[in-house]
């Protein structure tokens, strides 16, 4: 088996070889992460061009002169070697570099997230894995998972004392659908007393928002079809870990798993992860916006907000509650270090009742009605539509780049049609209501 090397321009704790030698001298190793997003994949530049060239080829020649074969199986394959793409290639190559130091540790890229989770499962086999609510997907993998190795899963909360060494804490944070966040140390003290491990799905809270390894995480997953790719365009799965022998095994039974990304997707990534910083914080921003705005109506704190008292009162009539990581003000002593420039860019709204929810995605101009998130654009998903154990009464807002007080004009507005709606249909079933009753009177009938 042949060892793919995968280059780590700033990350710590991998093995970055020559390729982190050269980016010394580019003067990455003290750069910020806006400018690695732009820069850390400069030494796997192959030809002149400023945006990378999209590289299809699924093999690649050996070279022409005999003496110059070397089998690959038992030696390292450079960075820009390339054999055949289900091993590496250009494009999902570079995207790894970006991503490598931007989250602060070497990275593999997958076909998409639940790839990347399979991949980790496949390669911790624990016996016990524990795990709260979240993505349902995440449930999906892991149903499989306990069919074929008999594995038993465990409530998030469970007792320390339930686990044991090599069992696995799952730690989805912030959390879908509602945006509220979890300590993660609190979880790595839990895991590591027992000699389990952590792994955090940080896919809401992507760079620069959240730094999971800073509070003790073992291995991180990111489903890179949401913020990383960031224009609803791609699928991709991230799995990043300090270990060196965890990530050698992940880029070998990534060969055989056939879960690699494809040459488009990684080019697409490339250009999404130049933009990251940019998107994340606009987007994390106008949530907080709107999540001040109708919170703040319905706690009574809206001044400020951009609300009027007759807003407030409209938020009121069919709000019944919003959930988001900067609600959980009990939580801010250990939340402000964790997330210490955005709480995410997704939030939930709780209406106060189902049909109320199911018909406010088509009163709205600037959200469209569709699952997924993390792209430029906003989205609103009546989560009941993909995820049959939310309540129906439960909206998902994954909040894009666009000016939030046109967002929050927009679902101003959302509000007040769904009120006038539901006053023209009372209006009509009164008239039929008094119809009828003069009607079965017949002493109005004289």
């Amino acid at each position: 088996m042949a060892h793919i090397t995968v280059p780590t321009t700033n990350a710590t704790g991998g093995d970055s070889g020559h390729v982190e030698a050269e980016a010394i001298t580019l003067g990455l190793r003290d750069a910020r992460p806006a400018t690695l997003a732009l820069h850390a994949d400069e030494t796997l530049r192959l030809v002149d061009d400023i945006a990378p060239p999209i590289h299809v080829s699924t093999t690649y020649k050996y070279p022409n002169d005999p003496q110059q074969l070397m089998p690959f199986y038992g030696r390292d394959i450079g960075p820009t070697e390339f054999v055949y793409s289900r091993e590496s290639s250009g494009n999902p190559t570079r995207l790894e570099a970006v991503l490598s130091s931007l989250l602060k540790s070497p990275c593999l890229t997958y076909s998409s997230g639940l790839a990347a989770i399979h991949a980790a499962y496949i390669l911790l086999s624990p016996r016990r894995i524990s795990i709260g609510n979240g993505y349902h997907g995440t449930h999906g993998v892991l149903e499989i998972h306990k069919r074929v190795s008999g594995c038993k899963e465990l409530p998030l909360d469970c007792l320390a004392e339930d686990l044991s060494a090599g069992d696995l804490i799952c730690l989805e944070t912030p959390v879908n659908p509602t945006g509220n966040a979890f300590n993660i140390s609190h979880y790595a003290e839990k895991a590591h007393s027992r000699g389990a491990y952590l792994m955090v799905d940080s896919t809401f809270a992507p760079p620069p928002l959240q730094d999971p390894f800073a509070w003790g995480a073992d291995i991180v997953m990111h489903s890179g079809t949401k913020y990383i790719g960031g224009h609803s365009d791609m699928l991709c799965g991230v799995l990043a870990t300090k270990n060196k022998n965890w990530f050698t095994q992940l880029a070998e039974d990534r060969v055989f798993l056939g879960s690699v990304m494809g040459s488009l997707e990684g080019w697409l990534g490339v250009r999404s992860a130049r933009t990251l910083e940019l998107r994340v914080q606009r987007q994390s921003q106008n949530a907080m916006d709107l999540v001040e705005a109708l919170d703040g109506a319905l706690s009574g704190l809206s001044v400020g907000t951009g609300l009027s008292q007759s807003d407030v009162d409209v938020v009121k009539e069919v709000v019944a509650e919003v959930k988001h990581a900067s609600l959980q003000h009990g939580d801010k002593s250990w939340l402000t270090k964790q997330m210490p420039v955005g709480y995410g860019p997704v939030f939930a709204m709780v209406m106060k009742n189902g049909d109320l929810a199911k018909r406010l995605p088509s009163k709205l101009h600037f959200f469209a009605h569709a699952t997924s998130l993390g792209g430029v654009e906003s989205l609103v998903e009546w989560r009941t539509m993909s995820d049959a154990t939310v309540e129906r009464t439960l909206l998902r807002f994954s909040i894009g780049i666009e000016d939030s007080r046109d967002l929050l004009e927009d679902l101003m507005s959302g509000f007040r049609a769904l009120l006038e709606q539901d006053n023209q249909l009372q209006s009509v079933t009164t008239k039929l209501e008094d119809t009828c009753n003069t009607a079965a009177d017949p002493a109005e009938s004289v």
